[in-house]
């Protein structure tokens, strides 16, 4: 261990006791860990660590994607020691699982009311109601070039009268920061960050009583009320009951189990709180957890959460995913009580021209 400038950290030292930088420009593609001394020309210069995908080593300087999509950009001439580091950190807490395994589960619990394959792509469309369902899924190839599958995209989208979203994930094993830095390189524009949560499911079964709490496989009039979406169309319907997106290819049989859960409010009206849980396998994933203002802190998202993972018990399910973007400060503080835990990031693109005069919208689910 050393000390320098005010950073507490190991590093790579030689058999020497030097710094070594152990990356070149062959490690593109990698997960890296490289400290660089700013302001090297000053008495009282220091270094600075960064930790992530090396996505470009291009004219003496590098690009890397750390964890959250933030694109760091190093000059060469400033690391004083480099090294490649494993593809992710191990996890402390939750359970184990893989990018390309949540993905999937994420997609199925959010489904498109129409859908088309790319290669290994999966391009989304339901009329503009969330970007999650209008957005395309890269999960491998496309089977083109890049450019010849981004001018495919445009195409698709734009006969459908929607900007062309294009979703990626960075800081687990398997994520895409590659294809960031290339999208950020053609133009075009990340809207929107959040993240996947990952949690067992009993202990959140174990937090609250289930008392008052109802339990149906549809969205009613009373639970569409509370449901933070406004003007919520017949699509939308379809998106939040599950059901299968129509697609170029034949369909792939029944799908996950959707639960809706709501506390009816002692004034009558809309409920004090509401809920969606999809149960897929082993996986139970928490979505449009609301409560009225009025209604608030007393422990309803709590007790809706956990009337929601009793049935996904009662279903096989044991563990737990939801996500959660960047501000909501409430809510992340809320679900980290629960014993969830940050598996990777996810991030939004927008084609780069023009401005669409109507989106979709910008709320993680």
């Amino acid at each position: 261990m050393i000390r320098t400038g005010g950073v507490n950290r190991p590093v790579e030292i030689s058999a020497a006791g030097r710094l070594e930088v152990r990356i070149t420009a062959a490690d593109v593609g990698k997960r890296v860990s490289v400290r660089c001394l700013t302001d090297a020309g000053a008495a009282d210069g220091k270094f600075t660590d960064t930790v992530g995908v090396l996505t470009s080593w291009d004219d003496g300087v590098l690009a890397i994607t750390r964890k959250g999509g933030e694109s760091v950009r190093v000059d060469a001439s400033s690391l004083v020691a480099g090294k490649v580091v494993p593809a992710a950190p191990a996890r402390r807490r939750g359970p184990a699982a893989g990018y390309r395994e949540l993905a999937g589960v994420a997609a199925r619990a959010w489904r498109p009311v129409e859908s088309a394959r790319l290669g290994a792509w999966e391009l989304r469309a339901a009329a503009g109601f969330t970007r999650r369902a209008n957005s395309v899924l890269p999960l491998g190839d496309p089977g083109m070039p890049l450019d010849a599958a981004l001018d495919a995209v445009r195409a698709w989208y734009g006969a459908r009268g929607l900007p062309a979203y294009v979703q990626t994930a960075t800081g687990a094993e398997g994520t895409e920061e590659l294809l960031c830095a290339e999208l950020e390189r053609r133009g075009w524009v990340r809207e929107v960050t959040a993240e996947l949560w990952v949690g067992a499911l009993a202990p959140v079964a174990d937090r609250a009583e289930a008392e008052g709490v109802v339990l149906t496989r549809e969205a009613d009039a009373a639970w569409l009320a509370r449901y933070g979406r406004k003007g919520v169309s017949e699509v939308a319907l379809r998106v939040l009951a599950g059901g299968s997106a129509r697609s170029d290819e034949a369909g792939s049989g029944a799908g996950p189990s959707v639960w809706f859960a709501s506390v009816p409010a002692p004034e009558g009206g809309a409920p004090a709180a509401i809920g969606r849980c999809v149960v897929d396998g082993r996986w139970a994933g928490f979505a449009a957890v609301e409560v009225a203002p009025a209604h608030r802190r007393r422990g309803l998202a709590t007790t809706v959460m956990a009337a929601l993972a009793r049935r996904a018990l009662d279903e096989g399910a044991s563990a737990a995913w939801l996500q959660v973007e960047e501000e909501n400060a409430g809510a992340r503080a809320l679900y980290a009580g629960m014993g969830f835990a940050a598996h990777h990031a996810y991030h939004h693109y927008r084609e780069p021209a023009g401005e669409p005069s109507h989106g979709p919208s910008s709320e993680a689910s």
